[in-house]
């Protein structure tokens, strides 16, 4: 120790260019390897981090020992602040212009160090300009193995950062990832990469690079390669490889890109991993599909094409004992494709009801969420398949149960909606009265008090049809659920959208049949509401008021 102060008093006083300097630091750099904290430490108490700076200069031959002194200190979390307050960051940042290899490893890792973990710092790099600096270097020295993964390393922690998509898509880093991927042969350099490409395939201008340059080749080699394998880097990368490709679907551009109007190679290549026996490839390939599944046109191409009965194949694989995800990815592209509406008769007619029904006794909220909202896709305007699922008594009775289900928000507004749908799209009295037996009804009331006006409204319309079918079978459900003090709030309501008011006041007119409720609208004062409404500034509200007071008062 009495060695490492004698250098680091001699360092005050020395120049940069100075044999003695270089010997100094020399000292310095061997009690760092010996003991970093201590030393680091030592290097504070004497004041030495603020003469750094001058030292940095990219004439000097000592500046790479420079750098990786800093380097070394800036190891030590206690020591970035000191090291930022020095005012080394820029003269650092000023070297990444050197062509100098050894200088530009230091001085990237010195950066790295003093910079890590902190988004701050990391934002204050991005603002100085280091990605376009960094994405030359990497293109520059591509063949320095050192460069390169400090290059890597710098981009992962750099991608995490939201600002730095657009400096990223203004450079040609897609390219030189790509190009550097396909030089890989070993598994720790291709995950490397693929640490860097996740974050940045979230960017949708860098997905659509991405795919031009190629990446999307090199992922699918990757999974032949991988698929059969039963290494642990193997089964890694399949994993790492599927979930990119799927990630790269996400952007609109990429996705139609590599979908070529159903012709392309690359979906077809996804279409043949949905029969694989392989877990990981059967999820990356049904989350394919529904991303592909993201525009009509698609979703007609692909229904017309056969995949739903891929996908119904896949389904009944993991009825029993199942793989969730698989279920979850499988449920979600058939709930997309059901969405236009020339796809849902031949859906149905392929037996998609039948084989999501098998999972109805499922106990995973995220396949319940896409079970029911892929049942309430195939019965939108289809009223033979809303009676036949709507007097299913097991799939009624499930969800009235999933409508109390409080800890699954999801859950609970999807019953909420498909039991409203089942009734709105079958305006059946037999849906309707298989909805009344299983307890349905209150669950309706309260569907109508959603902070969702969608969701309000559907309540609203299939009460009224409830109460236009059968009201003396839903009379006491009405009641106890306090349906007509509901419809008060909704009608006093400001807030209430006009389609709400509307439908408010069809309900009311519609349970007056009803002795019990008649005389809670009488005793709640509704015509002075409704007279009001009578003003509304949308026609069709003020009608109804004066249709529905005219109504209230022939009958008080």
């Amino acid at each position: 120790m009495d060695n490492l102060s004698e250098a680091l008093e001699k360092l005050k006083l020395t120049s940069s260019d100075s044999a003695s300097t270089e010997t100094c630091l020399d000292c310095l750099l061997k009690a760092l390897a010996n003991n970093n904290t201590e030393t680091s430490m030592k290097i504070q108490e004497m004041g030495i981090l603020p003469l750094l700076p001058a030292l940095l200069n990219p004439q000097s031959s000592c500046t790479p020992k420079v750098a990786n002194i800093i380097a070394e200190v800036a190891k030590n979390e206690f020591m970035r602040s000191p090291c930022v307050d020095a005012g080394l960051i820029s003269p650092l940042v000023q070297l990444l212009n050197s062509t100098d290899q050894e200088l530009l490893l230091q001085t990237g890792r010195a950066l790295g160090n003093i910079c890590y973990d902190s988004h701050s710092l990391q934002a204050q790099l991005i603002n100085m300009g280091v990605i376009p600096t960094l994405v030359k270097l990497l293109g520059i020295h591509s063949h320095n193995t050192a460069l390169t993964e400090m290059c890597l390393i710098a981009f992962g922690n750099l991608a995490e950062l939201e600002s730095s998509k657009e400096q990223f898509a203004s450079t040609n880093i897609a390219e030189e990832l790509v190009r550097l991927f396909q030089k890989q042969t070993e598994h720790e350099k291709k995950e490397m990469i693929f640490e860097v490409l996740a974050p940045l395939a979230e960017n949708d201008t860098i997905k659509l690079q991405l795919v031009e340059a190629g990446l999307v080749e090199c992922l699918l080699e990757v999974v032949a390669q991988t698929v059969d394998g039963e290494r642990e880097e193997d089964v890694a990368q399949l994993k790492t490889a599927s979930d990119l490709m799927v990630l790269l679907l996400l952007g609109d551009e990429s996705m139609q890109k590599l979908f070529e109007g159903g012709k392309g190679s690359v979906f077809q290549r996804v279409l043949s991993w949905i029969p694989s026996h392989n877990h990981q490839l059967q999820l990356a390939g049904a989350l394919a599909i529904a991303n592909f599944a993201r525009n009509d046109g698609n979703c007609i191409h692909m229904v017309d094409t056969g995949i739903v009965q891929k996908l119904l194949e896949l389904l009944d694989r993991h009825v029993e004992e199942g793989n969730v995800t698989v279920q979850h990815a499988a449920l979600s592209a058939l709930r997309n494709l059901a969405i236009p509406v020339v796809n849902k008769s031949k859906m149905l007619s392929a037996g998609v009801a039948d084989v999501v029904l098998k999972f109805l006794q499922s106990e995973m909220p995220p396949v319940q969420f896409k079970l029911l909202g892929t049942l309430r896709m195939l019965i939108d305007t289809q009223a033979e398949a809303a009676e036949q699922l709507g007097t299913n008594r097991k799939l009624v009775e499930r969800l009235v149960e999933w409508c109390e289900a409080k800890d699954h928000a999801g859950v609970m507004g999807e019953s909420n909606r498909l039991l409203s749908a089942l009734i709105r799209h079958s305006k059946s009295k037999e849906v309707v009265r298989t909805v009344i037996q299983g307890g349905g009804v209150k669950h309706l009331v309260t569907m109508a008090t959603s902070e969702h006006m969608i969701m309000q409204n559907e309540a609203l319309v299939a009460l009224g049809l409830i109460a236009a079918l059968d009201l003396a079978a839903a009379e006491k459900d009405f009641v106890g659920a306090n349906l007509v003090s509901v419809l008060h709030k909704l009608l006093s309501d400001e807030r209430s959208a006009p389609e709400i008011k509307y439908n408010s006041m069809i309900l009311i007119c519609a349970v007056m049949g009803s002795e019990p409720l008649h005389k809670e609208v009488q005793n709640l004062a509704f015509i002075d509401v409704v007279s009001k409404l009578r003003a509304h500034e949308n026609k069709t509200v003020s009608h109804q008021a004066s249709l529905t007071e005219q109504r209230l008062t022939a009958q008080s």
